[in-house]
């Protein structure tokens, strides 16, 4: 599995756990709801900061995303 498909997976699926929509995750991150669909769907790489902004709102440790 590739590095952004298991950031993905991770994303969505702590994001599901945490019962949160992606409208929700974004308002959290401080994010628009198209760029949250986009990075889940693979249309978007996001940058570190970004990475670090989806990460707090999910209240997780950045590197968690991607093990």
């Amino acid at each position: 599995m590739d590095l952004q498909t298991r950031f993905i997976k991770n994303m969505v699926s702590i994001r599901k756990k945490r019962k949160l929509s992606q409208e929700k995750l974004a308002e959290l991150s401080n994010l628009h709801q198209t760029y949250i669909s986009d990075v889940e769907r693979g249309v978007r790489n996001p940058s570190l900061k970004t990475i670090e902004k989806i990460a707090n709102a999910l209240d997780v440790e950045a590197y968690k995303l991607f093990k």
